[in-house]
């Protein structure tokens, strides 16, 4: 049996940039035959699609060196243009910095309501990874998701943006949801620049992804591929079918057992829960309790040549199937084939649950239509879905007793669970990549 000092599960950017930066001995070890995870890309009929938005927000300095190290030329970057399409009319991002442009009545109850809650309760700002002032006793309290859009914005911004948008993202009642998440992404401007925003189409950028980089030939995929050049013991086509905590062993789905000090993992946390063993009946408890959404990905190559200049859009209504639309021609130009325009449309779903092709692409389009994105003489080149089983991590009351119980005992056991789903939390690409590093820089450290 073949013995490592750290093995790697999972070969997207968390794991890619953990194996990049480790100094000691190490296999990587990804099911896909190429590497990348989520942030992978599909070519098809001259179109690159994504599995659905991966842009680069780059804030580090260590970050805006590397990724122009490791792509070069093929970088672009891009001002962020992205808008909301509710009550029939385009309004910018974020809709609670920009009414201007909806129904008079929508303004004024989005007012109103903002009113009410500043005289009620003046709002705080929410601090990251709470979800609101603790109780008497000092224990953290989450606030629901409900409770804070209405203690920070107010019942009408509630009502025609973030209830149905996070209804419809989550798959749950935002009563179900807390706001523990939400501070670092959802921006809060002040109650002038909102009061502004109903009656001024301003062009103020608000959060953390203003701006952001793309690469300009390849998708988001050109950045994992730039990564495995420098990544010398990465094994493709390896999935994990059993770990063994205790006797510190892996098995992959062929039959290789390897033997490890330290391992990282990436893989969602609830699916390396379902592969590992023996567990403690607090952590198999705990693990019941993990929830997510799952990511219905339509991708559309139209032949008509700018269908829009904007890069993604919001869409809160339920007559919508869709949460977002979003527009790979122009993260660059060299997404689609001369005189097209690409979409990717995502549904968000229950896990186990997923839409019917034919019925969803049905309703996708009669939405396209409506709101005016297609022209019914418009044709489509090009189609394909992409499903994401784990798209979403749902905060709910249990998430984070949970999250914390399992990371805990795992990191007693020298097992790094780290990104996105390996930590089960909302985050960012760059996040990933600085995860990555730092595990690195741990494990060598040992």
């Amino acid at each position: 049996m073949t013995h490592i000092r750290t093995l790697i599960l999972g070969g997207g950017m968390s794991g890619l940039s953990c194996a990049y930066h480790l100094k000691s001995d190490y296999q990587l070890w990804e099911k896909s035959d190429e590497p990348g995870g989520l942030s992978r890309s599909v070519k098809k009929d001259g179109f690159v699609f994504d599995h659905t938005g991966h842009l680069l927000h780059l804030r580090d300095p260590y970050t805006l060196t590397l990724i122009p190290k490791l792509l070069g030329d093929n970088l672009v970057k891009n001002v962020r243009n992205a808008w909301i399409y509710s009550s029939g009319a385009f309004t910018r991002y974020p809709f609670q910095a920009n009414t201007y442009g909806l129904p008079k009545r929508v303004v004024e109850a989005c007012l109103k309501g903002l009113i009410d809650a500043q005289l009620a309760s003046p709002p705080t700002p929410l601090p990251v990874g709470e979800g609101g002032p603790p109780k008497a006793g000092g224990e953290a309290s989450p606030e629901t998701l409900r409770k804070w859009v209405l203690r920070t914005f107010g019942a009408g911004f509630g009502e025609y943006f973030f209830f149905p948008y996070n209804e419809k993202l989550w798959t749950v009642s935002p009563d179900a949801l807390t706001a523990e998440w939400m501070a670092p992404f959802v921006p809060k401007p002040s109650v002038a620049e909102i009061v502004e925003g109903a009656f001024t189409d301003r062009t103020q950028q608000y959060g953390y992804n203003a701006t952001f980089l793309y690469p300009r030939e390849g998708g988001i995929q050109s950045l994992a591929f730039a990564f495995a050049k420098s990544i010398k013991n990465i094994r493709l086509k390896q999935e994990v079918k059993t770990i063994d905590l205790e006797r510190r062993e892996a098995t992959s789905a062929s039959g290789e057992t390897l033997s490890f000090d330290t391992l990282v993992t990436s893989l969602p946390l609830a699916r390396f829960l379902a592969l590992a063993k023996p567990l403690p009946s607090d952590i198999a408890a705990a693990a019941k309790t993990l929830r997510w959404t799952s990511v219905y990905n339509l991708n559309l190559g139209i032949q008509r040549p700018r269908l829009t200049d904007k890069h993604w859009i919001y869409f809160p209504e339920k007559k919508y199937p869709f949460y977002r639309v979003g527009f790979p021609m122009n993260f660059s130009d060299k997404m689609t084939p001369p005189g097209c325009s690409s979409m990717y449309i995502e549904i968000a779903y229950r896990p186990g649950q997923p839409p019917d092709d034919k019925k969803t692409l049905q309703a996708c389009l009669r939405g396209l239509y409506d709101c005016g994105l297609l022209d019914r003489n418009d044709k489509i080149i090009s189609q394909g879905v992409l499903q994401i089983p784990t798209a979403y991590v749902i905060f709910d009351k249990n998430r984070t007793p949970s999250t914390n119980t399992i990371l805990s005992y795992l990191k007693s056991q020298n097992v790094h669970s780290i990104g996105r789903f390996g930590g089960w939390k909302y985050s960012y690409m760059e996040e990933a990549i600085l995860e990555g590093k730092a595990t690195a820089e741990a494990i060598d450290s040992l």
